[in-house]
């Protein structure tokens, strides 16, 4: 097999390589389709050979049309990282799931989604003190039982011994077992197709409900046309839980907000709408196209510490209005409502 590594990712010649070095299969991660997506289209981006993308995080919003515009029969998108035991693969085109279990027959290939507590993460048990399992639809966390003997269902762990005490969890199948906590939150339609919901800690409870910061990112990033959008929740005093912020990359100030607001009403639930916008030049990402957020949700809203534009969503005209001082100072003390 002849692999293709070019040095550094190219959105604009990514077509080019492809037919230039007759690829019949191309490996994406993170937020490469999205980057294609956004650029203009030309003939080549339908002159290749590519007959399959296999990677992991095709957001469901955009994966038919990432399919249909480029021409690619199948999505094989797939779940796990190096040293977990619960990997798990797509490879019949369900659109936006990211893995498949039986559930004739689960004890084949060990792994369940059981219930957690998203404020905390904590396993939710039965008085017998097992884990419980989750119910079709239901969101809960992954895991894969450990048998040393088997190479399916090892785990070697980390150099760091507290590393690996948090991945690790007692008496979740049967008593005295153990089993790999994966640390995301998942979701088993009833035919065992999985699909991604969230990172640990990402999820955050607004208005009573929970909400899962990769859909709404998804959704605000395709309202803004394939734009970078970070969402995480952030504490307000005297509320509940934590109101949903969005960082959305704005670098030519064209950012509509009547539309988007419009359109993001449409989209998603009240409770969903990120209630603090922020507009900024770009956002810190890893090596592998994911978001860093933890320097983002410290920052918050204060408009005394953040240089970028801010804005406040207003519930009952559904507008965003400009957050300054004064109306940071409301939102403190409980004067405008959210």
């Amino acid at each position: 097999m002849t692999v293709v590594i070019r040095r550094k990712f190219s959105a604009s010649h990514f077509w080019d390589d492809c037919v230039k070095y007759n690829c019949t299969i191309v490996q994406y991660i993170g937020e490469i389709c999205r980057y294609l997506l956004n650029q203009p289209s030309k003939a080549v981006e339908r002159q290749h050979r590519v007959r399959m993308a296999l990677g992991n995080g095709l957001r469901a919003s955009i994966w038919k049309e990432f399919s249909e515009r480029f021409g690619i029969p199948q999505i094989a998108e797939f779940y796990g990282s190096t040293e977990c035991n619960c990997s798990v693969g797509n490879f019949d085109n369900k659109l936006g799931a990211c893995g498949f279990n039986s559930r004739i027959f689960p004890h084949v290939y060990p792994i369940k989604l059981v219930r957690v507590n998203e404020d905390t993460m904590e396993l939710i048990r039965r008085p017998d003190g097992l884990c419980m399992r989750c119910e079709p639809g239901e969101p809960g966390q992954l895991v894969g039982r450990i048998v040393q003997s088997d190479p399916l269902q090892r785990f070697d762990g980390y150099l760091n011994h507290e590393a690996n005490n948090k991945k690790i969890a007692r008496d979740v199948f049967t008593k005295g077992d153990s089993a790999y906590l994966s640390g995301d939150v998942l979701v088993m339609d009833e035919l065992g197709y999985l699909y991604f919901r969230d990172r640990t800690g990402d999820t955050f409870r607004w208005k009573g409900e929970n909400v899962s910061t990769t859909e709404v990112e998804g959704t605000l990033s395709r309202i803004l046309s394939m734009a970078d959008v970070v969402v995480y929740g952030v504490a307000v005093p005297g509320t509940e839980g934590k109101a949903g912020m969005a960082a959305v990359v704005d670098k030519e100030h064209s950012c509509d907000l009547e539309r988007f607001a419009a359109e993001m009403k449409k989209s998603l639930p009240a409770y969903a709408r990120p209630v603090f916008l922020r507009l900024l030049k770009e956002v810190h990402q890893t090596s592998t196209f994911k978001f860093q957020k933890v320097d983002l949700r410290k920052e918050g809203y204060d408009p005394t510490v953040v240089k970028d534009k801010l804005f406040y969503l207003d519930p009952r005209e559904c507008r965003y209005k400009p957050l300054e001082e004064e109306a940071f100072g409301k939102i403190q003390s409980g004067q405008i409502k959210l």
